[in-house]
């Protein structure tokens, strides 16, 4: 983060602005979101005004700050949304200490909302005859005729799920090789509960088609389930289908 001092109040005190509103700071943030394994999922960047009151739409957990999130990269392409403190305490430091030894001298902690609308969301494909949810043993869709059975893995195929490792040039169809791993985050629910994802990969021969391979819950219960993919911690819409 950096910061331009401004201090704009109804009644400053000396050296301060004189405001309608009150604010400490020009500020601009980046954010560099990383997965589990340290690998770059993608930025986020915002512009705003820090202390005072939130913006108007905030979540309630939102104390202060007025940030507007202007864009991102990666995964994280065309993102728009606002962004603001949610409680912590800093630490003051001198400008003589070394920066590389704020995690031995600890520093203070902070928590950050981001809520974001991106460009464009996950989303299971919904073909004429129902969601593209298949058996992966045969690739038939999933229906009321032939049912999903908890425990079996099943693939769906989907769009909006970001970039892919070892990387395509933007708008370029995936190759049939190598498979192009999605680099996000990727996460399928299903009801609501957290199913074991076996793999997502970019489509051969598609642009923005994606397939994942994933595990119904051994305790899913018979009907009709909902079932939702996530990635880079954005939902998409649910869809369902049948459970024997």
């Amino acid at each position: 983060m950096r910061s331009r001092v401004i201090r704009t109040d109804p009644n400053p005190k000396p050296g301060g602005a004189i405001g309608d509103i009150t604010r400490e700071a020009i500020r601009e943030e980046f954010f560099e979101i990383l997965n589990a394994s340290g690998n770059a999922v993608g930025s986020i960047v915002g512009l705003g005004l820090s202390n005072g009151a939130p913006p108007p739409g905030a979540p309630a957990a939102q104390t202060g700050v007025n940030f507007a999130v202007i864009g991102g990269t990666g995964a994280f392409v065309g993102v728009r949304g606002i962004s603001g403190s949610a409680g912590g305490s800093g630490r003051t430091a001198s400008m003589m200490e070394d920066p590389v030894n704020r995690r031995i001298n600890g520093g203070g902690t902070s928590r950050r909302i981001l809520t974001l609308y991106p460009m464009s969301a996950p989303q299971i494909i919904v073909t004429p005859n129902g969601p593209a949810v298949t058996h992966s043993a045969d690739f038939s869709l999933v229906t009321a005729s032939r049912p999903a059975a908890a425990g079996e893995i099943l693939s769906l195929f989907a769009t909006g799920l970001g970039p892919t490792q070892p990387g395509v040039d933007p708008g370029t169809a995936f190759p049939p090789g190598p498979l192009q791993t999605a680099n996000s985050p990727i996460e399928v629910t299903v009801n609501g509960k957290a199913a074991n994802v076996v793999g997502a990969v970019g489509y051969p021969g598609s642009v923005n088609g994606y397939q994942v391979n994933f595990r119904v819950p051994t305790d899913a219960q018979t009907g009709i389930a909902s079932v939702q993919v996530i990635a880079a911690w954005i939902s998409g819409p649910p869809v369902t289908f049948p459970v024997q």
